[in-house]
This record gives structure tokens, C-alpha cells and sequence, in this order.
């Protein structure tokens, strides 16, 4: 074998990928094989092997690389209930990263970071905009068509390397790289991998990013469950990225490990491939993996499995074959008119109505005032695109009748005992000055949270507090990872406020206080230099609106999130309120003009109750991208049917909501699934302009097995003169369990459009399957012996129909106590944490303090068993075994664990069992803290 060979094995694509591979490996050196292992390979030219890079980002279209299409964002594209959809914008944005990567391989990768399929277990994650669905399900099912589209396998080869994020169990943003998510079993494999599998098990994605948190106390970049189960989904290789600068979190934020040579050497260990570490700049990346081989840490053949996936997705992509299969595809088609239809369609599709008391479909009214922030503009969030045009409502609205507009805010000045703050003509600083004009007025936007932006009427560019400490008036808005444009204000003695800057960016937030030096507005750290300014009105927005609404035959209202300011990457959002001033503005105007219409274009749910009382029509999505004022207009008129579901539950306020860091949605009785309360509008919800009815609901089998499929039909009859859009969606419950089962679980759903009049029959099939749920006591999936509920409606808690069927499936028995149990495994809790068994696998239960415990149902005492051995780490402490009751139960035993080396070393601890027979619910009390609990083993007599 010679690197002089006409043509190498590696280059031949005749051969099976694998032995290519296997080629190309065994030509590299060592050093060769590490400089694979960074976001940016070193390029190899002795073999012709060039520069390459993981990590494009393509959400919902091509990110940061210039004008690209820009697609509804994701949550919106989830609101669509149309996987077929996804699919193709998926194969859009496919088409035009190959597009640019043609123009610029080396600054274009095709190795794509999307999609994301992190449930929205709970509305208030600052990166809910990036989630499909808060079904783990449907998530699933969305993230793999897009996924599909991305790749767009034509058998050969890949257009693109579909990256799924974030593993595993990432959901909220505050403290993200130190927080640890309690992940008790059933919820690991029921809602967490239920949402990552799919994609996975489908081949449709290749690729998988580790998210900034820890699970169960263990930073997720060194998680097992990457080699244990993630791996396993799928028969091929899975390439696993870091997030972007976690690796060094191991060492640092995280403090998990000694060094960054350790930190790697474990990370590699637990499968990760490539580190997203120091941008462009491998250097030090690549010298702690030197450094952990030196030391034994990792070895020659840890480098090549890693190497070797890296070399799997270039060789998917087709990097060595002789001809590029996608060569025909360029920039004409970025921004084709093709994809553009395409993100009017996708758009058309999200756009949800939630109330409407008839004013919808609008009857061409003469004069339409189109008010609000958002009215006017086309927002885009870190993720998007650049936008290469932007259809606004306003504009979509003018096309069809005559519209009056004005933006709704707030007109002010802030003044100063010397002065006015006064923008120059470049907004360069902002200084203090006598004028009243413009040059001293600025529009003051409210995004919720007490976060506001300020827009210089003199420049039109907002106020930006800058790093230096300068404040000037020359931002075209928050716009940048790190934001500086975002401020509050805080009321001071005398009815003044002070001004300060809310600057969140990853692992920090500044809080810097407008302060004046010599005439000019600065920034300063110290509260005790803080201005202190009168507010001063110039005009009041809403004012302004309801004139304009009074003089209308409708009004609509758009309002909603800037996908930077208040929930965002870094920051979630504390409650769930519409920001104040635009409910006022909502309520100014209607009290103008009772044909008012509320269009909210979010990121994310609002609890809109207000308006959801008093508002007669109510219609939401996500922001909507480029052609999002032209599929509004056409929802608004009837053109087009309002498709859009909600793809997760708008609630009445955060008080109904879990804890943000309570990832464990069984115990919390969270999401859709589990909640049991009455929300604003349910998972599932949206109005069509048509009437539907439902009847004939049969379902072909009275009994099934675990391995069989069963089929449901049901007919849906359009009873409206136009045609309409109904999404008939398919759930299940389990009546009778020995768990807790959800009151509800999407199976299935599907979109159907019906012409005036027409009845069609849909069918929906099920594998008996994914009845399934995890058993603590077998420690397996099964499917239980049981009777199914399935409920067809319109939403979660729209059911219309329903039926039964009785499935034989299993019964599980009593707990075996000849075999050691678990404490992980137990089915209920309180007051305990799941932490790590150690740094590389397992877990166990730990209490922090007194009066945690953990439930182990359904314990067969059997006469024999007279002693109990404990397995703990930690601190001195004292577990109390009870039988039936956490507190009052009869009492077992009394363990007195011992202090230990440390929480990785553990001891056993055996003691005598009190008398107790028969099938028990044992409760274990942790008397004190800190402790770890790992098993319990139960011993009959003359064991030892």
C-alpha cells in the first residue's frame, strides 16, 4: 500500500463505505488521525485531503452566511402538523447550504447542525422557538422528516450530514452549563430518548450534539448513555459534536474533572468525536489529547474510533468520490421562486386561529389600522437566516384594502436635572442637552420582563450600551449573540427612574447603570453613580392606535416576542404575561373599535387570558419568516384555511407550571400528558373557517398482543360551504396500571382537506407497541396487560369519539428480592436528587438533607429474608426502612451509614430486618444528608 497509488482504495467508490474508510484510517498517522478531532480538520495533503468543517447551522434555512431563504421558525413549522412539509423545507435548505458550499467549501460545511428535538417540556426555555412540539412524539416525528429533507440521500450520497441537538434532557437556559437534570428512568426513555431515537433509528440523521448540562449530576459531554444506548438506535455509525465551547466546561464551569487532558480523555471515552472548541483555533484542543495520550489516558485505538466517525459522515458526503453528485445545484437556487412559495406555503400552514366569534374571515372591509411593534417589521431570532426580503403584515394588508398604521409604543423623553439625553445625527453618544425635539425623543418598545429597547427618533437606530462603557444611538437592534440593546428601569425615590442594561450572554449578566460624566450618558458598574431621570411623555402609542382603529372597519393588532430580548438562548423568560404595554395597547384599541383581531407572532405561548375573554378573534404564530405578512393576509381573508395546531399548551399563568428545573414530567403531572388543570388553550388546539363533524369511530380488533398492529377509522364530514382543513388527531390512555399513566398520548394525526360538503373516511394505524412504558421492576419496556382508551378530537381536550380495546399484554408480578434493588428504580420520591454512581457510569439516589425518600412498590417479603445490606457513599447518616407509609409506616430497620471516602466510594452497610411478610410497599427515609444510596439487598437466613 503506497500514498503514491493511482488510486487508493479510499477514492474508489465502487468499494463498500466501510473498507474506504478502513483504507483512509490506515494511511493517517497518529498526528493526522488527532487533527480530525476538532471542529476543523487539519487538512492532510500528502493524501489530498482538504480542509473540513462540522457545523453549519440551518434551523429553519441557511444561518449567518449572507441572504438565504428564511422558513417559519421551528416551533411554527411544528404548529404546521405536517411532517410532508418539513420534509421539504428540510430538502430547501439542504439545496442551498450545498449552494453556498459550493462557492466556499472551506467556510461552508455540509455537515448541518439541525434539527433540534429537545421536547418543549415547559414554554418558559428561552429556546422554546427551536422546538418542534411538546410531545417527545411528535417531536420525534418532525424531527426526522426535516432531518430527511437535510440529508436528502440519493442512495449514494449525502447532500447534506443532519445533526440532531442537544443530548440529552436540555431545557432551560439559566446557569445551563451547571445545572443537573433529574432524569428518573421512565422519563429518560419515555419523553427524553422518545424524542431523539427517531431520527436516529430512521438513518435520516447521522449526527448528534451534546447539550451544556448535566444529567443526573454527570455532565451530559461524558454521559454513557451515548455508547449504552444511543449508539444502539441505529446499526450505523453516529458521529456525536460537542456544543460549542462545552468541552472545556468539564474542567472549568463544571469542575467535573482535574484537567482539560482528563476532561477530553474521558469525553472521547464516552464517544464524543469532535470538539467544538476555540472556534477556528485547534491548537490547544488538539495538545490536551496529545497530552492525555502521554499520560495513558486514551490510546491509539480511542483515536482511531473517533477518527473513524469523523471520516464516516466526510465519506457520506461523498468528499473522496471522483465526482461531486451534487455539482448541478447553485445559487440560483437560494431564494429561488420555488423556495420562496415554499415558505409563503410553510408559513400559511402555522398560522393558528384560536378564537374567533366571526369576525373571521375578514368580509372586505374599506379600512383596515394595522397597529403594533410587530405590525410593520419581520423579526429574526440567532438561528435565522438573513432575510432577503420581508413581507410584513402591514404590507400584505395594503395589497388588499386601505390600511393606517402606527407602531402603538410609547413617544418619551428621559430627563435629567441638566438636561435631556439627545442623540446626535450619527447617534454616535448620547449626551445631555436643552432641546425637546427629536434629537431628545425616543420610541420605547416593551418586550415583557421588564426589558425595553429604545429607538432614537433622530437616527431610527436603537440605543446600545456599549462594551467600553460608551452608550450611543447607532444599533440597528439586538441583532448579536451577546445583546446590548436591552435595558430596564427602576422607579427611585420621587417617582425618577434609573436606567440600567440588561446584557445576558453566556454565564454572564451585566447590570451596568446609565451614569453621567462630563455632559455624556455612560455606563457604569456602580449603583451609587446611577442618573436619576424624569419620564417624560411625548405621545402615548396606544392613544395614537385607538384613533386610528375608531376611524377602521377592522383593526388588527400584532404584537408578540423579539426573539432576542426576554426568552432567548441564555435567558428564560420568569413568567408567562404578554409584555404590558402591548396588552394596554390591545385593550386601548379594542375599547376604540370592537372588530379588533389580536395576531400574535411569538416565539413562544403567551397567557393571553385577557384577550381570550374579551378579544372576538385570536390568531398566533411563530415568527413567520420572509413570507409571513402574505400567508397572514391570506388566513386573514379566507384565502387560505387557518391550519395551524398549537404544538404545545398555552397555560393561564406560570403559577400552573412545574418548577423550570424540574425536568421529571410524571411526578409534576407536566406537559399535555399530565397536566391536570384547565388551560388557555390545549396542546393540539386551532379553528378552522369550516365545521366538522365526526362519526363511525371503529377500530378493527376488540383484543391484541405486543407485536400486532391494530387500525382505527372514523369519518369526518366538512359541514361548511367552503372547503376547510381539519386535523384529526388519534389518542390513547391506559385505563388500569400499577404506574402512572398519562390522561392522554398523541398516537396519531393526520391533516386532511375536505371540499364543502365531503365526508372521507380516515384511518390511522397503531402498533400495539407503543402502548409501552418503562417498568421499574422488570427494568425492561413493556407492554401491560390492560384496557385502551382511543380518542379521536380536535386537541388534547377536544376528544369527540372514543372506543376500547383490551390488550394482553403483560402482568408484572411483586419485586424479587432475591436480586438487589435498585434505588434509582423506585416508582415514587421526594426530597432526593439522581446523581452519578461514579464519573463514568451508573446512577443512585442522593439526599442532600433530611426527609427525602423513595418508594420501591409492590416488595415481596418472603418469611426468609432477615437482613438488609445498604450500599451508600458519603456522610454519616441514617436510613429508616418503613413499610406502607414514608412516615408512619412500620419501621424495618435502621441503617447508621458510615462516612466514606468521598461520594464515588462506597460501603456496605448490613443490618437486621425486622419481622414484615407478604407484598409491601417499602418506603426508604433518608433521616439526614448528605448521603448516596445506590441498591438494597435482602438476605434470607444463614446468608451471608
Amino acid at each position: 500500500m503506497s500514498d503514491l497509488d493511482p488510486r487508493p482504495a479510499f477514492r474508489d467508490p465502487g468499494l463498500p463505505r466501510e473498507k474506504r474508510i478502513a483504507d483512509l484510517l490506515s494511511r493517517l498517522t497518529l498526528d493526522e488521525k488527532i487533527g480530525l478531532l476538532h471542529q476543523y480538520h487539519r487538512p492532510v495533503e500528502r493524501l489530498g485531503m482538504g480542509p473540513f468543517k462540522t457545523g453549519t447551522e440551518a434551523l429553519h434555512g441557511l444561518a449567518w452566511l449572507g441572504e438565504a431563504t428564511v422558513f417559519p421558525q421551528v416551533v411554527a413549522l411544528g404548529a404546521t402538523w405536517n411532517p410532508e412539509l418539513v420534509e421539504r423545507v428540510g430538502a430547501a435548505v439542504a439545496d442551498e447550504v450545498l449552494a453556498f458550499n459550493h462557492d466556499d467549501p472551506v467556510k461552508v460545511g455540509r455537515n448541518v447542525w439541525a434539527p433540534t428535538v429537545n421536547p418543549l417540556r415547559d414554554p418558559r426555555w428561552g429556546r422554546n422557538e427551536e422546538g418542534y412540539s411538546e410531545d417527545a412524539w411528535m417531536t420525534g416525528l418532525m424531527g426526522g422528516a426535516y432531518a430527511r429533507g437535510l440529508k436528502g440521500d440519493d442512495g449514494t450520497t449525502w447532500k447534506t450530514a443532519p445533526t440532531v441537538k442537544h443530548f440529552l434532557a436540555y431545557g432551560n437556559e439559566a446557569d445551563r452549563c451547571t445545572t443537573s437534570s433529574n432524569m428518573p428512568p421512565r422519563v429518560l426513555r419515555e419523553y427524553e430518548f422518545a424524542a431523539h431515537r427517531p431520527a436516529l433509528a430512521s438513518g435520516d440523521a447521522v449526527a448528534v450534539m451534546l447539550s451544556y448540562n448535566l444529567v443526573n449530576g454527570r455532565p451530559a459531554h461524558v454521559t454513557p448513555l451515548v455508547n449504552t444506548e444511543l449508539r444502539t438506535w441505529t446499526t450505523e455509525e453516529v458521529f456525536i459534536v460537542s456544543d460549542a465551547y462545552a468541552p472545556n466546561n468539564l474542567a472549568q464551569l463544571q469542575g467535573y474533572f482535574e484537567d482539560l487532558p482528563t476532561a477530553y480523555a474521558a469525553a472521547v471515552k464516552a464517544g464524543l468525536d469532535s470538539f467544538t472548541q476555540d472556534d477556528d483555533r485547534p491548537g490547544e484542543v488538539l495538545a490536551h489529547i496529545e497530552t492525555a495520550l502521554e499520560r495513558g489516558l486514551l490510546d491509539e485505538t480511542d483515536i482511531d474510533t473517533a477518527a473513524r466517525r469523523n471520516l464516516f459522515v466526510r465519506f457520506g458526503l461523498g468528499e473522496f468520490d471522483p465526482e461531486d453528485a451534487y455539482a448541478h445545484i447553485g445559487r440560483e437556487v437560494v431564494n429561488s421562486p420555488e423556495h420562496q412559495a415554499l415558505a409563503r406555503e410553510a408559513a400559511a400552514q402555522s398560522i393558528t386561529l384560536l378564537k374567533n366569534d366571526g369576525i373571521l374571515p375578514l368580509k372586505a372591509p374599506k379600512k383596515i389600522a394595522v397597529v403594533g411593534p410587530l405590525a410593520d417589521t419581520q423579526m429574526q431570532d440567532w438561528y435565522s437566516g438573513t432575510l432577503p426580503y420581508a413581507v410584513t403584515a402591514r404590507e400584505a394588508l395594503a395589497e388588499r384594502a386601505e390600511v393606517t398604521y402606527c407602531e402603538g409604543v410609547d413617544r418619551i423623553r428621559l430627563r435629567h436635572k441638566t438636561g435631556n439625553i439627545t442623540a446626535g445625527a450619527d447617534g454616535a453618544e448620547l449626551t445631555l442637552t436643552d432641546t425637546q425635539g427629536v434629537d431628545a425623543q425616543f420610541d420605547l418598545f416593551d418586550w415583557g420582563g421588564w426589558s425595553y429597547t429604545f429607538r432614537s427618533v433622530r437616527t431610527g437606530k436603537y440605543v446600545d450600551g456599549r462594551e467600553d462603557g460608551t452608550v450611543g444611538a447607532d444599533s440597528v437592534g439586538p441583532h448579536e449573540f451577546d445583546v446590548h440593546e436591552t435595558f430596564t428601569m427602576v422607579e427611585v425615590e420621587g417617582g425618577k427612574v434609573a436606567v440600567q442594561q440588561i446584557h445576558k450572554s453566556e454565564g454572564a449578566e451585566s447590570g451596568r447603570w446609565f451614569a453621567i460624566e462630563s455632559g455624556r450618558v455612560i455606563l457604569s458598574d456602580d449603583r451609587s453613580q446611577a442618573a436619576e431621570f424624569d419620564f417624560d411623555f411625548v405621545s402615548k402609542g396606544r392613544e395614537q392606535a385607538a384613533a386610528l382603529a375608531a376611524e377602521a372597519d377592522v383593526a388588527v393588532v400584532v404584537v408578540g416576542d423579539h426573539p432576542l430580548v426576554n426568552g432567548r438562548e441564555t435567558e428564560d423568560r420568569t413568567d408567562l404575561n404578554m409584555p404590558s404595554a402591548q396588552a394596554w395597547l390591545l385593550g386601548t384599541v379594542l375599547a376604540a373599535n370592537p372588530n379588533t383581531i389580536l395576531v400574535m407572532s411569538s416565539s413562544y405561548p403567551f397567557a393571553a387570558n385577557w384577550a381570550a375573554k374579551h378579544v372576538p378573534a385570536m390568531v398566533w404564530s411563530g415568527h413567520g419568516g420572509q413570507e409571513w405578512g402574505n400567508a397572514l393576509a391570506a388566513v386573514l381573508y379566507g384565502e387560505r384555511d387557518p391550519e395551524g395546531r398549537l404544538p404545545q399548551t398555552w397555560y393561564t399563568d406560570a403559577a400552573e407550571l412545574p418548577a423550570l428545573l424540574d425536568y421529571d414530567i410524571v411526578a409534576s403531572d407536566a406537559t399535555y400528558l399530565y397536566y391536570l388543570g384547565q388551560p388557555l388553550y390545549p396542546f393540539g388546539h386551532g379553528l378552522s373557517y369550516a365545521d366538522f363533524t365526526y362519526a363511525n369511530l371503529a377500530v378493527d380488533r376488540e383484543q391484541v398482543r405486543p407485536g400486532e398492529e391494530l387500525t382505527v377509522r372514523v369519518d369526518v364530514t366538512n359541514n361548511a360551504d367552503r372547503p376547510g382543513v381539519e386535523v384529526v388527531q388519534l389518542y390513547s390512555h391506559q385505563c388500569g396500571s400499577r404506574v402512572k399513566q398519562p390522561l392522554r398520548q398523541l398516537r396519531a394525526f393526520d391533516k386532511v382537506r375536505l371540499a364543502a360538503g365531503e365526508t372521507r373516511t380516515v384511518e390511522f394505524t397503531v402498533d400495539v407497541d407503543d402502548f409501552a412504558h418503562w417498568d421499574n421492576v422488570t427494568g425492561r419496556t413493556i407492554v401491560e396487560k390492560s384496557r385502551q382508551r382511543l380518542m379521536v378530537g380536535r386537541s388534547s381536550a377536544n376528544i369527540v369519539l372514543s372506543a376500547s380495546v383490551r390488550v394482553d399484554g403483560e402482568v408484572v408480578g411483586p419485586r424479587d428480592l432475591s436480586q438487589p434493588l435498585r434505588a434509582t428504580a423506585n416508582d415514587a420520591y421526594a426530597g432526593v436528587l439522581w446523581r452519578d454512581e461514579n464519573r463514568t457510569a451508573g446512577d443512585v439516589i442522593a439526599a442532600e438533607e433530611a426527609g427525602g425518600w423513595i418508594m420501591l412498590g409492590d416488595c415481596d417479603f418472603g418469611p426468609d429474608y432477615t437482613t438488609v445490606t445498604a450500599r451508600v457513599a458519603g456522610q454519616s447518616s441514617q436510613l429508616v426502612l418503613r413499610v406502607d407509609d414514608p412516615l408512619d409506616g412500620d419501621v424495618l430497620a435502621k441503617i447508621d451509614t458510615p462516612t466514606t471516602g468521598g461520594v464515588y466510594d462506597y460501603e456496605d452497610v448490613t443490618v437486621d430486618l425486622g419481622p414484615v411478610e407478604g407484598v409491601k410497599d417499602l418506603y426508604v427515609t433518608f433521616e439526614s444528608g448528605p448521603v448516596r444510596l445506590a441498591s438494597l439487598g435482602f438476605a434470607a437466613g444463614g446468608e451471608s
